[in-house]
């Protein structure tokens, strides 16, 4: 874990480099092992995969409704990532992981995307399942007690896949919104 959170920082270092041209702002993980896909269900129940937004670039990110600062943030540069992006924003699908299932119900899931935009994607499974995709995806998540109820701590990585499915980049949380459509563009560049 040490050395792959090494890489990871050095990756993100010089990833800083590349906002121009055909380089990646974020971070390379093209190629990765891990990350290949998700079964979870959306707030109609239906279990959704990659396999359902091909010819789109998916953004997934894991967070939880009651998170105070990073999930909204997240969501929030999401939505003007798309907007820098014009006519190509309704290729760009973004979905929201919860990683607190127990108190993330599919309905209060639904309303808390919708503030975000309409367009946009939430997913839930039992707490086993997110455990087994937020593992594929190499996220860390724990609950942390405050007082009678808990919060949870967790990794804030936006993963980008092309629209053949592939996971390709990763998007730090301290990348703005012109870094995300950057590298939104620059996949839908790839693709055709």
């Amino acid at each position: 874990m040490r050395r792959f959170c090494g890489w990871l920082m050095l990756a993100l270092a010089l990833a800083g480099c590349g906002a121009e041209g055909d380089r990646f702002a974020g971070v390379d993980l093209t190629g990765a092992s891990w990350g290949k896909d998700f079964h979870l269900r959306d707030p109609e129940g239906r279990v959704r995969s990659l396999a359902d937004f091909r010819g789109k670039v998916v953004a997934v990110f894991f967070g939880f409704v009651q998170c105070p600062d990073a999930c909204p943030t997240a969501l929030a540069r999401a939505v003007e990532a798309k907007k820098k992006l014009g006519a190509n924003g309704d290729r760009l699908q973004v979905i929201f992981i919860t990683v607190d299932p127990e108190r993330d119900s599919a309905e209060l899931l639904r309303e808390y995307i919708a503030a975000f935009d309409p367009t946009f994607l939430a997913l839930r499974g039992t707490p086993e399942e997110v455990r087994r995709v937020a593992d594929e995806f190499k996220v860390f998540y724990e609950k942390v007690p405050t007082g009678s109820a808990y919060t949870v701590n967790h990794s804030t990585m936006t993963y980008l896949f092309d629209p053949q499915g592939r996971l390709r980049v990763g998007l730090s949380h301290a990348l703005g919104a012109e870094q995300f459509a950057h590298d939104v563009r620059l996949l839908l560049k790839q693709a055709s």
